[in-house]
């Protein structure tokens, strides 16, 4: 589109602002809507990085004014448009709300694919421990992650902001259930804090697929039965377990795909 013609909204009560708001208001409010919320110009720009088209550019009015750079983006937007700077505000949830946004079409969840190595994340509720999974994940060289149901809305904004751009390289697939992985043709290796083979001490299968339980309840016993290891990391401080994403880092790190 013409850098020049980008929209100027002032009301409050405009559709496509309700839209937003009902974005960052409800975390899985995408799956209904069918589009994301990326607030912020590190997530703008990991998703034109990633060959992402825009839906809508959104943009203070000061923004649009001062950096010449941002209107470039203009370009993968379908629309683009002003607000006053109250009015951007109303739309965020950050204590320091961004200048700049875009909503992005949801993908779905897309088929699952049998033969690459991943992450199963078994009803992990914390947003943030999801998106650094995502974005250990993203940075081990993981391309599928698939999130059974209990398991925080992969596209939340709050875990769009763990994940720091990390969807964006991703396979996200979500609502699995158990039987729901019987395709998996690779071996899947759930973490333990006392039991099975111990990191950096045992030969692991890889590739494989990495199984992350709740972060109270642990991996649910149907889940665990289809697991060919167990898998523990040594912690020779005495700490009796790791938080999740600690420990998917750990786990993700012994076998990265370089």
């Amino acid at each position: 589109m013409n850098h020049e013609e980008a929209e100027r909204l002032s009301a409050r009560d405009n559709p496509l602002l309700q839209r937003i708001r009902k974005l960052g208001a409800e975390p899985a409010a995408y799956r209904k809507l069918g589009s994301i919320w990326l607030e912020g110009d590190h997530l703008v720009d990991a998703a034109l990085r990633r060959g992402w088209a825009l839906e809508v550019l959104v943009m203070t009015e000061s923004a649009w004014r001062e950096r010449v750079d941002w209107r470039v983006w203009a370009d993968h937007a379908g629309r683009c448009v002003q607000l006053p700077e109250a009015l951007f505000r109303s739309l965020s949830t950050l204590e320091s709300p961004a200048r700049i946004g875009a909503l992005v079409a949801w993908p779905a969840s897309p088929a699952l694919l049998s033969d690459q190595p991943g992450v199963v994340l078994d009803r992990l509720q914390d947003a943030g421990n999801v998106g650094s999974i995502l974005r250990s994940a993203a940075a081990f060289g993981v391309k599928q992650v698939l999130a059974l149901k209990g398991t925080a809305a992969l596209w939340s904004p709050k875990v769009l902001r763990a994940g720091m751009g990390a969807h964006f390289a991703l396979q996200l697939v979500e609502g699995l259930l158990p039987e729901d992985l019987a395709p998996l043709q690779l071996p899947l290796l759930a973490t333990s804090s006392h039991a099975g083979l111990v990191l950096g001490e045992s030969q692991l299968p890889q590739p494989c697929n990495w199984v992350l339980g709740h972060e109270g309840q642990g991996i649910d016993a149907a889940l665990m039965a289809r697991c060919s290891h167990t898998v523990s990391i040594p912690q020779p401080g005495g700490e009796e377990s790791l938080n999740v994403a600690a420990a998917a880092a750990i786990c993700l790190f012994a076998t990265r795909h370089r």
